[in-house]
């Protein structure tokens, strides 16, 4: 706590080690009264529970499970039961102690002015024990853009041959035409992050649902209508070669939508940036909206 710069009652529940056995639990239980149930407010007792009454001993894996009980509590707002506590062990002092047994699923409001806090213990049998604080992470704003859908969406799709190929095309477009729900942005990500990337490829690319389905559709039928690109790789090539245009190919505001709709575009576009701050007279994000100085030769 003193580490931490708190105070006991600005921690409102603690994640125990609590194995379940009839020595160790009651003095786990003791030691947080002393530290945490001191003088605290009886209608706000610390709350106590253990994962490991839900899914065992995972041995090396248990704090860190508790750890992520804790702050997905805090993303729900709920602090989940433990089970088989209905009887507490009477070698616990329970009506002094502080603490109260979570034997039931209780809300966890947020409060004005206050964070939700926890404490998360596990111990090792070698006599290495560990205590930390999570507290829950401050809100974020949602940037102007949100979680709303791209412009243009791309979809990636691979096969072992053109037969396989299509029939993931068939497949995709089944699922999106099954699900008018599902977000386009979402299942360009699941394609491009989730799939084994095969010899015969494909993407499609639309600015709607319908232009997508039409294209993945026509894909499925083995053709190439719409906005798609079909190749397969060459086994022989062995080296990328990467080739850059002159002048000409830039334009103002070029790569303006992609920055401020894509974190992770943003992010390395600001890495490039830095690193050629040193050789560029105009930093390399202004000259993207600067007409004059997409004319300077040594920028383009």
């Amino acid at each position: 706590l003193a580490d931490a710069g708190l105070s006991a009652d600005e921690v409102d529940a603690v994640e125990a080690h609590g194995t379940g056995t009839r020595l160790g639990d009651p003095i786990e239980a003791q030691a947080l009264a002393e530290a945490y149930g001191r003088g605290r407010d009886p209608e706000r007792p610390l709350w106590l529970g253990s994962l490991k009454s839900n899914i065992g001993h995972t041995q090396a894996a248990a704090g860190v499970g508790g750890v992520i009980k804790m702050v997905q509590a805090m993303r729900h707002g709920t602090l989940p039961a433990s089970l088989h506590a209905e009887e507490p062990t009477p070698r616990v002092a329970w009506e002094s102690s502080g603490l109260e047994l979570l034997v039931r699923q209780r809300e966890w409001p947020e409060r004005a002015g206050r964070l939700r806090r926890a404490g998360v213990s596990s111990f090792g049998i070698s006599g290495t024990n560990a205590h930390v604080i999570v507290e829950e992470a401050p809100a974020v704003a949602e940037s102007g853009g949100g979680r709303g859908e791209l412009p243009v969406v791309p979809w990636v799709l691979s096969g072992r041959s053109g037969a396989a190929l299509r029939g993931q095309a068939e497949r995709l477009a089944a699922f999106v035409e099954s699900r008018p729900e599902v977000s386009l942005a979402d299942v360009g990500a699941s394609l491009v992050n989730g799939r084994a990337v095969h010899e015969h490829r494909a993407v499609v690319a639309g600015a709607g649902r319908d232009e997508l389905l039409d294209a993945v559709r026509a894909l499925a039928r083995g053709t190439t209508e719409g906005a798609a690109v079909v190749g397969e790789r060459d086994d022989a090539a062995s080296r990328v070669v990467f080739v850059f245009p002159g002048q000409g190919a830039q334009w103002v505001g070029m790569a303006a939508e992609l920055l401020a709709d894509s974190p992770v575009f943003a992010a390395r576009m600001r890495e490039c940036a830095a690193a050629l701050k040193p050789h560029l007279e105009v930093p390399l994000l202004e000259a993207l909206g600067d007409s004059a100085a997409l004319d300077r030769v040594e920028l383009v």
